[in-house]
């Protein structure tokens, strides 16, 4: 089948974590014999901050870490739909394009019945910014991918769709997968942006106050640290190196005895169950996890098996020296997180789940061939 996702972008990941999923369910694909096009505007934000922030030199790489996949970049004034349409089967359009282009394919798929078109959709501005997702015009789409049960109810409740799907973000295992390393770096890593104070309250009392308290060594990477920010970090002893390629971070990892997640304030107060990408990675990557609290109502993972939970700074630190100082306890967590992943949470599994999508919107036997996994969350009905 021939697949067209419009996406912010493909190739930056620069305060873009969608970048990560779609650049595995774009190779799953293509490894499975199907054609697939991706465009991305011209100078997209990501990229142009990316680009401004460390020079065009970064993106030289990437074309090492995915071979065989790169984007399209189009100026939306110019992009005639008829040609770049042409033959396709499936249409992905992510939540993070401008709304005139989300409209234009949409009316583009009112008169051309020859592909199924999703609006996909990984970012809680649904309840954060539901004045700007409303103004998305879905009429002519045959449906919404939501990275989350919970959004996909919104999407139903307020009638922005007909149709709508859960489609969990997942772990591009070619990529994400535990490797050796002869010497710690430090004790503790941590990967992920400021989040527009978000979670700066979160940080602090989850991850700067123990690390401090400890007197442990670590390393943030992310962007958009304000200075006081970057003041606090100094303070507790916790080195900044600014922003690192996603395809870098099993290497990271590597060097380190855990990581922590610590969620955006709009996923735990009003989105339960979407854990984003950073979980998925980091259990594939086979370092010992310890989060801050959130519901994982979907029952995605095994609580207290794949990862900890810590419900306060005491049992933080708690947890922490647990992982230092009993490195049998570590190595079944790293063992129970990293199979619960290769079981259930790939993007081989993700695509599967997608392709049945497909054939339940229409399109014949475009499941042939695909992987037995287990499926939840599919259709409309749920």
């Amino acid at each position: 089948m021939r697949f067209v996702f419009f996406v912010h972008s493909l190739i930056s990941d620069w305060n873009h974590g969608n970048a990560h999923f779609i650049r595995g369910i774009v190779t799953e694909l293509k490894a499975r014999g199907h054609q697939v096009s991706i465009y991305e505007p011209a100078l997209s934000w990501s990229l142009s901050n990316l680009i401004n922030d460390y020079g065009s030199h970064v993106l030289d790489t990437f074309s090492h870490y995915y071979p065989g996949i790169r984007s399209i970049q189009y100026r939306i004034e110019e992009l005639d739909l008829d040609a770049v349409l042409e033959g396709a089967n499936v249409v992905i359009v992510h939540e993070w394009n401008a709304h005139e282009l989300v409209y234009r394919i949409g009316q583009h798929r009112k008169v051309h019945s020859g592909y199924r078109l999703f609006f996909h959709d990984t970012h809680h501005r649904s309840v954060s910014d539901p004045e700007s997702m409303k103004k998305y015009d879905l009429t002519h789409y045959d449906g919404v991918l939501a990275f989350g049960e919970v959004i996909r109810q919104i999407y139903l409740a307020n009638s922005w769709t007909k149709n709508a799907w859960t489609w969990h973000e997942a772990a591009d295992v070619r990529i994400f997968r535990p490797l050796s390393c002869s010497e710690y770096d430090g004790e503790v890593i941590w990967i992920g942006n400021w989040g527009d104070e978000e979670r700066s309250k979160e940080l602090k009392e989850f991850l700067f106050d123990p690390v401090e308290q400890l007197g442990l060594r670590g390393r943030i990477y992310g962007v958009r640290y304000p200075s006081d920010a970057l003041k606090m970090l100094k303070s507790c002893g916790l080195e900044y190196a600014g922003w690192t390629p996603n395809y870098l971070v099993p290497q990271i990892f590597s060097r380190y005895r855990f990581t922590v997640h610590i969620p955006r304030n709009p996923y735990v107060q009003m989105l339960p169950g979407i854990p984003t990408i950073r979980v998925f990675e980091a259990l594939a990557s086979g370092i010992p996890l310890i989060c801050s609290p959130w519901n994982d109502c979907e029952h995605l993972f095994e609580k207290d098996k794949d990862f900890l939970v810590a419900q306060n700074s005491r049992q933080m630190k708690e947890y922490m020296n647990l992982i230092l100082n009993d490195h049998s306890f570590a190595s079944q967590l790293v063992f129970s997180g990293l199979k619960t992943v290769l079981d259930r949470h790939t993007c081989a599994h993700r695509v599967d789940q997608l392709l049945k999508i497909c054939e339940e919107s229409g399109i014949k036997n475009c499941t042939a061939g695909c992987l037995s996994t287990e499926l939840s969350g599919t259709g409309r009905n749920r």
